[in-house]
């Protein structure tokens, strides 16, 4: 049976899955809806953006702007020297002004299994990009849970550091050259990798066999950004992974590629689908993004990660999350600094 025909039975198998599949994405759904209380927080909104003037044409589709360059993409800027005591945050710090509000502002995912994703029996968001923040908050106030999370959308966790809705964004972000110009970045605290999910006993070996055929990532990531360089293949954005893990399910796209973190979180919420066995075709270090204006907290959640390294906190937040996914863990990304104000 060649691809094409093996690709429409697969397809067919999906839609066929209807009830399961449908509970599946509703549960997904469900898990991500914001609601009062304690932790829970309604979805934050980016505002529209206004209309093109129309004394200012469109650039021409053809016209591509050079990437723009900002040295070492995993550079990010020294500790002073060691972090204060929690609860004795430097007066004029933003640090301090976090201890004064009582809370650490956080954008998350709580659709991202393994990553950050609410649990449906606790109500609580949790995963190894939340490890992350919980060692931010006890560096600030000595109790891992002085955190307000605020649901985010792949594509709002730039525009919730520019505006300043939020201290901090851990939510599976790639440090890139462009982002670079917009907020900073911690230091690296994962290396992920590109990779694609799709059906179950689908020939597909790698994302070249899905040429003429519908492959889901999320608006503003970089995944789908290099899923449009493929040549043949039809690109579908969708708001999150789970939004494309719904799509799939449906029949409505045939794979959805991704980091190997968030694909290994979607295949253990679908037991038809599966991650390919081929090598990563991209290198995604994540960083927790931060604005431009706090340059101290920079250096402060830096002071937190290269301590998560050094006691052993990172490789229990691995073990935690990751490790049945991924299998053992690494060694932390080591820390590179060198960026200058």
């Amino acid at each position: 049976m060649n691809q094409q025909r093996m690709l429409q039975t697969n397809t067919t198998r999906l839609r066929r899955r209807g009830a399961l599949g449908g509970a599946i994405a509703t549960l997904a759904l469900l898990v991500t809806a914001g609601c009062s209380g304690t932790g829970v927080y309604e979805t934050t909104q980016i505002p529209t953006p206004p209309a093109p003037s129309a004394a200012a044409p469109a650039p021409s589709p053809t016209s591509t702007a050079p990437p723009p360059a900002c040295g070492n993409r995993l550079a990010s800027f020294a500790p002073d020297g060691p972090n204060p005591a929690p609860n004795a945050m430097p007066a004029g710090s933003y640090m301090a002004e976090i201890q004064k509000r009582g809370r650490l502002i956080a954008g998350v995912s709580a659709d991202t299994f393994l990553l950050g994703s609410r649990n449906p029996l606790t109500g609580q968001i949790e995963g190894f990009d939340i490890e992350m923040l919980k060692a931010v908050s006890k560096a600030i106030f000595g109790d891992p849970n002085k955190i307000e999370f605020r649901v985010i959308t792949t594509a709002q966790r730039l525009p919730v550091l520019v505006d300043g809705s939020v201290d901090i964004v851990a939510r599976a972000m790639t440090m890139n050259c462009t982002r670079w110009e917009q907020i900073d970045f911690s230091t690296q605290y994962y290396l992920a990798g590109q990779k694609v999910l799709v059906a179950k006993g689908s020939p597909v070996k790698a994302m070249e066999d899905l040429k003429d055929k519908k492959v889901c990532a999320p608006n503003g990531s970089t995944s789908l950004v290099k899923l449009k360089t493929f040549p043949g293949l039809i690109p579908v954005g969708s708001d999150t992974h789970t939004g494309c893990l719904v799509l799939f399910q449906q029949g409505k796209v045939d794979a959805i590629t991704g980091d190997d973190t968030i694909l290994a979180g979607l295949a253990a919420q679908d037991p038809y689908a599966l991650v390919i066995k081929a090598p990563a075709f991209t290198e995604e270090p994540y960083g927790l993004g931060i604005s431009k204006e706090h340059l101290d907290f920079v250096k402060f959640v830096n002071g937190v990660l290269a301590q998560m390294r050094s006691d052993g906190q990172w490789t229990t937040a691995y073990n935690t999350w990751l490790k049945a996914a991924l299998g053992p863990a690494p060694a932390p990304p080591a820390a590179v600094y060198g960026r200058l104000p």
